[in-house]
């Protein structure tokens, strides 16, 4: 608060002031961030604040007045309006499709620059040894079918550093994406639309997460972002028109209805092992949902920063000791022979993936360093290192392409002053990148 505060001090008037991170699950104060807070910064001055989950985000009233939102407002389907006590909105959204309408309204969002935008932040990330990063909110940033063509063009520059594999945004519409004539495959070698990109529910640590059982110490279970009708007919019809498919689930109850949807896209007589559903995150998994998955073909791709830095709100604050021991359960489903990766959610945590390899062997916690939660989960370096590099490959449909150096792909590798499996495990993190190789260019040198 204070550092919006002089954000504020500093700005002109009518300005919009954007700040993201915000996140009540791991910093002290309050849980939310509404009109009582920020109108007493400043009305002079839009505010808009996301959520570090993505899930959330809140706003001033100042804002809202711009937006043209007030108390008559009614909840767009799979999101949410905070009010109060008395039925007044009160400057808190939930999903992307309730601040969309607000954030959009910022007039630097007429000005960004996407495609130099997405160059630099990939130049930036071969630091870290990427040399393949994916997009799973295609259609997010212009809130069309154009985000391909800006993904396109500026893979048509020839100066990514990565390779982008997209996977198309629900919210946008199946008819949009077919009318703009987007399909599985769109694209080349460099950046490519792989997938269709489904959302079940939202956040644990937002308490969005749709979960059997309400949140610790509440009644909430949570927030559907689609219904578990709605979530089937669209997974059925995408996988019928070839699209690979990620859907998001963080909750229990969410990834109840992936499975009951990848269930009934089999009885449709949709081959499961060539559509190739994973879960996205995937953080609250019961011992007969993980035999489900691999029943059904269903592969993991594991928030491991949930652990990490979460893993002491989430025993706290968010669900309980007993059901926190079922995040993000990277040894019990490869015991179970259910394929997984691990990924960052970039904005959520950095995609450092030194980082997810060590949080992934220790499950470590960042707010108490001695506790480790869930130490039966805890994997090897080996496994580890194959959820980042072929597992991953595998998941966005390149596996011939990347994943391992062999005749007939692509030169992708990175150097590193030491070896994972050599160091001490809670020291893997600390390992540099010395170079980063891309198709056999060096695009990066320390």
């Amino acid at each position: 608060m204070d550092h919006i505060a002089e954000q504020a001090k500093t700005a002109q008037p009518g300005e919009w002031l954007a700040f993201r991170n915000f996140d009540p699950a791991v910093q002290d104060g309050p849980q939310e961030l509404t009109f009582a807070e920020l109108d007493a910064v400043t009305t002079e001055n839009p505010i808009f604040i996301m959520n570090a989950s993505g899930h959330l985000a809140y706003a001033n009233s100042t804002a809202f007045e711009i937006a043209g939102i007030d108390d008559r407002v009614e909840n767009p389907p799979g999101g949410e309006y905070g009010r109060d006590a008395d039925g007044r909105i009160n400057g808190v959204m939930r999903n992307n499709v309730a601040f969309t309408p607000v954030a959009n309204n910022n007039p630097n969002m007429a000005t960004v620059d996407p495609i130099n935008g997405l160059i630099a932040l990939l130049q930036k990330w071969s630091q870290f040894g990427l040399t393949t990063v994916s997009e799973l909110s295609l259609g997010g940033l212009t809130q069309s079918p154009a985000d391909t063509e800006v993904m396109l063009a500026a893979a048509s520059t020839g100066q990514l550093n990565a390779r982008v594999r997209a996977y198309a945004f629900y919210t946008i519409g199946t008819d949009a994406w077919d009318a703009a004539g987007v399909v599985p495959g769109s694209g080349s070698e460099i950046a490519r639309v792989s997938g269709y990109k489904l959302v079940a529910d939202g956040s644990n640590q937002g308490f969005t997460g749709l979960q059997r059982d309400p949140y610790l110490n509440s009644d909430d279970r949570g927030l559907a972002y689609m219904s578990r009708d709605e979530l089937t007919a669209t997974a059925i019809d995408r996988a019928s028109k070839g699209w690979q498919l990620a859907i998001h689930g963080n909750g229990d109850a969410a990834i109840d209805n992936i499975l009951d949807a990848c269930e009934a896209m089999r009885e449709a007589g949709i081959d499961m092992a060539s559509v190739r559903v994973r879960i996205e995150h995937c953080s609250i998994l019961h011992d007969e949902q993980i035999a489900r998955m691999k029943d059904l073909n269903v592969s993991a791709s594991f928030l491991i920063g949930h652990v990490h830095y979460w893993g002491v709100a989430m025993r706290d604050d968010v669900f309980g000791e007993e059901k926190a021991q079922l995040l993000d359960r990277c040894r019990s489903a490869e015991q179970a022979g259910v394929g997984f990766t691990l990924h960052s959610d970039f904005m959520v945590t950095d995609p450092v993936p030194l980082h997810m390899l060590e949080m992934a062997v220790t499950r470590q916690t960042w707010k108490e360093p001695d506790y480790v939660l869930g130490p039966q989960e805890r994997i090897s370096v080996e496994s580890a290192i194959r959820a980042v590099r072929s597992e991953a490959a595998w998941q966005l449909f390149s596996e011939d392409e990347i994943g391992s150096l062999e005749a007939g792909k692509f030169a992708d590798m990175v150097v590193l002053d030491a070896d994972p499996r050599s160091v001490a495990p809670d020291q893997i993190k600390s390992i540099k990148v010395l170079e980063t190789w891309m198709n056999g260019n060096r695009v990066y040198a320390a």
